[in-house]
């Protein structure tokens, strides 16, 4: 399970890794674009000051979500131990056999669609 778990963060990691890029390259020709409509140094400053706070932002996007992807594959690799026994049965081992019993106090039935079933069907 661990196994998975890293696979998928490695996966998200190169997807948020190609969105940064992808980002970046978008900053990049916006402030060329925006270079090439300026009249003066000053427009030709701010383009290229925006051009930097957009990369910055792409890093940090890029970061926060690496920091995410870990983040869940240590959930993952948490929870996964933690077992939670199907709702409305318990087993009893009284003796050699195994003995079954419904709870019909836990067992959950769908809120739309049919009624819920009768015992007497």
């Amino acid at each position: 399970m661990q196994a998975m778990a890293s696979a998928k963060e490695k996966v998200s990691n190169m997807v948020s890794s190609a969105k940064e890029h992808a980002d970046i390259y978008k900053a990049k020709a916006e402030e060329k674009a925006e270079k090439a409509r300026a009249r003066n140094k000053e427009e030709k400053e701010i383009a290229d000051e925006r051009e930097k706070a957009k990369v910055a932002e792409a890093k940090m996007q890029h970061h926060g979500a690496k920091a995410e992807h870990k983040a869940e594959k240590e959930h993952a690799k948490h929870s996964h131990s933690l077992h939670v026994p199907e709702a409305g049965i318990r087993t009893h081992a009284h003796g050699l056999g195994l003995h079954h019993e419904v709870d019909t106090c836990d067992t959950v039935y769908p809120t739309a669609g049919a009624p819920p079933p009768s015992k007497y069907l």
